[in-house]
């Protein structure tokens, strides 16, 4: 069970945490008994000896591990519970986020589509440090082709809701909702190239479309997820520059080790989601193997993989069959905490701020009961979660 109101004591006040193992990024070997000293939000030093300042809180790491915060690059706040966010207390509003990411580690978090109306107030409340927290990167509402809303979705919603979500029919009126969502304060644009409008029957987005939409998003500076689904999917989201796959295609007939080449050559990324497919669509070998496949070959070609979940999604928030399935599909240890820390800094552009630790950068961390690279499951084992310096979430 984890704290965060009695961490609110040690908002501001420098800190260190010492004596831990400490991994400064993934590529790089730990530095034993390192400590890190914390000032102002920000790392002020990492090492095995530095000064520690009078006034200044000692954290013991005696037989723990200290990473870089995570990120969980693929999100969503669809549950009820984040019905109007903006006006629930903090009180209720904390204890949901420790429960679904701070005592998990996640310092960063990418929702690839929920209601702006419940999103953009709690990143913004949290933001303000009204909440505690992850920080949070928002889409909006995603962007579906023409009578192209999956089944999962037009099947949980109000019949009338459904001429509300935006599916546009011509390249302006893609263009058109891709500036009202980035007024509104997004942070990126989620497409379905690629739609499951019944189970197997794939609906996709016209590339004239797409290519407006990601137009105006680049044109903007935001970066772009794809939901592909399948071959065409995958491919309109290549022709037309989408950044990151927000998942691979799960119908992989036809994505052969060519087109995975291409994909890593375009400089895309991916979020497998592998718990994702094996919980909500199915746990047959048979099924999974393929898409485990399609996550092998692009890690082994060199493809950025970014740690996503789909957590909101789906109501189990734990992270063990994820990091799971990424060992059965062919990612070692330091490849997984690569795509949890310093991948996704750096995909969305902040990687000279955050995903790693080194002086002057924020102060996201992760302190761990045990090595991740010994045992990936320690990963699990949150001791404590720090955002810029703001102690979230500490194991009691």
């Amino acid at each position: 069970m984890g704290v965060a109101a009695k961490n609110r004591a040690t908002d501001g006040a420098p800190f260190v945490i010492r004596n831990a193992k400490v991994y400064v990024s993934p590529d790089a070997p730990p530095v034993e008994r390192g400590s890190v000293l914390v000032r102002d939000g920000r790392i002020a030093a990492v090492g095995t000896e530095i000064p520690i300042p009078p006034e200044a809180q000692v954290l013991p790491g005696e037989g723990c591990v200290l990473t870089a915060g995570f990120w969980n690059a693929h999100v969503h706040f669809t549950e009820p519970k984040w019905r109007d966010a903006g006006r629930k207390a903090p009180q209720l509003l904390d204890p949901q986020l420790q429960e679904m990411f701070t005592s998990r580690g996640f310092t960063s978090v990418v929702d690839t589509g929920s209601d702006p109306r419940s999103t953009l107030p709690l990143r913004d409340r949290i933001r303000t440090g009204e909440l505690r927290g992850p920080r949070i990167y928002t889409a909006g509402t995603g962007l579906y082709p023409p009578k192209g809303i999956p089944y999962y979705v037009r099947d949980t919603i109000p019949f009338w809701i459904r001429p509300f979500i935006p599916q546009p029919s011509t390249p302006a009126a893609a263009a058109r909702m891709t500036k009202r969502n980035i007024a509104r304060g997004t942070d990126l644009l989620k497409l379905f190239t690629g739609s499951y409008v019944t189970r197997g029957q794939v609906t996709t987005m016209p590339e004239s479309i797409a290519r407006a939409a990601i137009g105006v998003a680049h044109a903007h500076g935001r970066l772009v997820y794809s939901h592909p689904s399948n071959l065409e999917g995958t491919r309109i989201a290549l022709r037309t520059g989408v950044d990151v796959l927000a998942h691979p295609p799960d119908t992989t007939d036809g994505v052969d080790a060519s087109l995975i080449r291409e994909i890593v050559d375009r400089g895309m990324g991916m979020t497998p989601t592998l718990k994702m497919f094996a919980d909500t669509a199915s746990s047959d070998p048979s099924y999974l193997n393929p898409i485990y496949e399609v996550v092998r070959q692009f890690h082994r070609l060199g493809g950025q993989l970014l740690f996503g979940t789909d957590v909101g999604y789906m109501a189990d928030y734990s992270i063990e069959n994820e990091l799971q399935a990424l060992t059965r599909a062919g990612v070692d240890a330091r490849g997984v905490l690569k795509m949890i820390t310093m991948a996704p800094a750096q995909r969305f552009g902040v990687g000279n701020d955050t995903g790693s630790i080194s002086v002057g950068k924020q102060a996201d961390l992760v302190l761990l009961r045990g090595d991740p690279i010994e045992d990936l499951l320690a990963l699990t084992r949150v001791e404590m979660t720090i955002r810029s310096g703001q102690i979230l979430y500490r194991r009691t």
